[in-house]
């Protein structure tokens, strides 16, 4: 039986030291470098080498990278919300108070050039979109006076739509959506239309009861003339005949009495139709 000396045991225990320590220090390097990216869902990867922005743009998933030389800035590309607030004057001179809500997200596109031109999300933010708002939010209500800004918000928030999305797309936003969620206006102003909206009801409120009084007057007058006309319609067609012939259509079969010396006697003129009483 071969004995294996102290030497050579000694030399495999090394010898598997060195192993195992070999592939830690390679797992540790791996874990370092980052040989490969994962692009998350909803994002684009910018290619940098040496910190210079590549053509490449990565799509979502796992990619192979040269490590040190080569990194990647991940963008996201989803549409995001917003909620601005704007001031600015209207075309009569009130100071008007704006929130904006806005949805926008980048060009996928384009990624990689608004990165190097203008940098990340919260950059494109604060530097290109918080000053396009503010300026178009000015230039639309500047445009229109108080009452318009109530009446015409529709309009308004379409103008402001339609300005923001020219503004910003050369730098690669894409405005998906605007709405306005306040409109204000000063203390004074509001207690101003308060006031108008209270004069105007009451204002209609008057003219609604003089209306109506000048209707029940003329429904009177009409009363009294149809009165008066069916009174002249019966006077001019009552003769005594007809007054006759209505007495006896009324005649309960009973004879009207008088007193006289010998007791109650009945009351009737037998004369003939137009004949003088007491003939």
């Amino acid at each position: 039986m071969k004995r294996i000396s102290t030497v050579d045991h000694t030399k495999t225990i090394a010898g598997l030291a060195a192993v195992g320590f070999g592939g830690i220090a390679i797992l540790i390097l791996a874990s370092t470098l980052k040989p490969f990216v994962i692009v998350n869902a909803g994002e684009r990867g910018v290619v940098m080498k040496f910190g210079k922005v590549q053509d490449t743009i990565l799509d979502e998933g796992i990619h192979a990278i040269m490590p040190i030389v080569t990194t990647v800035k991940p963008i996201t590309v989803r549409v995001q919300k917003n909620n601005l607030a704007a001031q600015a004057a209207s075309k009569d001179l009130q100071q008007v108070s704006l929130d904006v809500a806005l949805n926008w997200s980048i060009d996928k596109e384009r990624v990689n050039e608004i990165y190097q031109r203008i940098g990340d999300e919260d950059q494109i933010l604060n530097r290109i979109i918080n000053p396009a708002v503010a300026e178009v939010v000015k230039a639309t209500t500047a445009q229109k006076n108080a009452e318009e800004i109530i009446t015409k918000r529709t309009e308004l928030k379409q103008d402001i739509d339609n300005q923001l999305k020219d503004r910003l797309s050369p730098y690669g936003v894409v405005i998906e959506d605007t709405s306005l969620e306040n409109v204000g206006f000063s203390e004074e102003f509001s207690k101003a239309i308060e006031a108008k909206q209270i004069a105007e009801q009451e204002a209609k409120r008057a003219q609604f009861i003089a209306l109506k009084a000048e209707q029940e007057a003329q429904a009177e007058i009409n009363r009294a003339k149809g009165q008066a006309e069916a009174q002249r319609l019966l006077r001019q067609n009552l003769t005594p005949e007809i007054l006759q012939q209505q007495a006896i259509e009324k005649w309960n079969g009973q004879f009207p009495t008088v007193m006289g010396g010998n007791g109650a006697l009945p009351l009737i003129n037998i004369a003939p139709p137009g004949t003088p009483a007491g003939r």
